[in-house]
């Protein structure tokens, strides 16, 4: 089977390893020089957007998925005719609005924070009053890593968030003082089997995730995000992989946001699950039955962003893993990740805070 994929990043790249289990073969669309997915297939050099590019990759492939949520709905909807293609272009439309994102998630009856529509100055004042300080403003598209997002403290901040953020749809989010972030990632097939891994928790630095630890400690968090994930699979006919993001407040679940493809948090599952995410989403795409997703010990893992260890010979050791992405350094850049496997919670966690320490000298 032929399998394309837009974007030639490091998920791009990673799902392209993980299928070579499955024998099978990539062609990409990405613009850039050096993708670091050209390792596994060749790269068509066109902007994602390019009709005539999604049309010559879709002559090339069986079936076309993607690696990163803002993708043009319009462009893959128009390729959509010609190709199979997974996840849905609806699941995009709605993951690449977070006003939409949210509705469905009240549609669905997955709670969130409480949020209001902002096109203007007027409406953030009255966002304020209603919601109370401080708030989270974010542009409704296009925000990832923490980018289009500004802190609102005191109104003396309003009018320097909407100087900053002006020209672009906007949300107001009520600021939740969570206990801690965790992302429940599913795979689904097309006949609609279902896998889920285990809870993961995340912890992030200037809204670029850092650390995860997996599994989670507290199962019943986990049986309620497996069944708010599982209802959000099922709403949008979704077939792949699909990571659903929650803030956690003593026994309860706020969802975030939803990302339709494999995802940051899901990189332990590699060496850390009987099943990667990576192999799992193609396994659905081309409607296999979904692998074990149980974790094989207790994971975590650390992104290296901006620069790759120069020490890391003393890191090594038995079952720690450094995945490099190819990619060149520069600052916020995603670089590679370590993974890290243990018996228990533990013994994990040390590992981590061993590996992390040796990093940062």
């Amino acid at each position: 089977m032929r399998v394309g994929i837009v974007g030639a990043g490091q998920l791009g790249q990673m799902l392209g390893l993980a299928g070579k289990r499955l024998d099978l073969e990539f062609t990409y669309l990405d613009p850039a020089p050096d993708p670091p997915a050209r390792i596994v297939g060749p790269v068509l050099k066109f902007p994602f957007d390019s009709n005539a590019g999604l049309a010559q990759l879709a002559s090339l492939v069986d079936v076309l998925t993607y690696e990163f949520e803002n993708v043009p709905v319009e462009a893959i909807e128009k390729v959509a005719d010609s190709v199979t293609v997974y996840p849905p272009p609806e699941a995009l439309r709605h993951a690449q609005d977070r006003l939409n994102e949210k509705r469905l998630f009240e549609e669905l009856g997955i709670p969130v924070a409480a949020y209001a529509t902002v096109d203007s100055e007027q409406d953030l004042r009255a966002a304020v009053r209603s919601l109370g300080l401080p708030l989270v403003l974010k542009t409704r598209r296009l925000g990832y890593d923490g980018k289009g997002q500004q802190l609102i403290s005191n109104e003396s901040d309003i009018a320097t968030a909407c100087q900053t953020l002006r020209g672009r749809p906007l949300i107001a989010e009520q600021w939740i003082a969570f206990d801690r972030e965790v992302s429940a990632i599913g795979a689904r097939n097309v006949d609609g089997q279902i896998a889920i891994y285990p809870l993961t928790e995340n912890r992030h630095i200037k809204g670029i995730l850092r650390t995860c630890r997996a599994p989670d400690a507290s199962q019943s968090i986990a049986d309620q995000a497996g069944q708010y994930l599982t209802r959000l699979l099922e709403r949008l006919n979704y077939v792949g992989v699909l990571a659903l993001e929650f803030f956690v407040t003593g026994n309860q679940l706020l969802a975030n946001e939803f990302a339709p493809r494999v995802h940051n948090s899901g990189h332990w599952t590699i060496e850390g699950a009987v099943t990667s995410q990576f192999e799992n989403h193609l396994r659905a795409i081309l409607n296999m039955p979904p692998g074990d997703s149980s974790a094989v010990a207790h994971a975590g893992m650390i992104n290296l962003i901006g620069t790759m260890p120069a020490n890391w010979t003393s890191c090594e050791g038995e079952r720690i893993h450094l995945h490099d992405y190819g990619k060149k350094p520069k600052p916020g850049r995603k670089l590679g990740h370590i993974t890290v496997l243990a018996d228990s919670a533990e013994e994990r966690d040390r590992k981590l805070a061993k590996t992390s320490n040796i990093l940062s000298n």
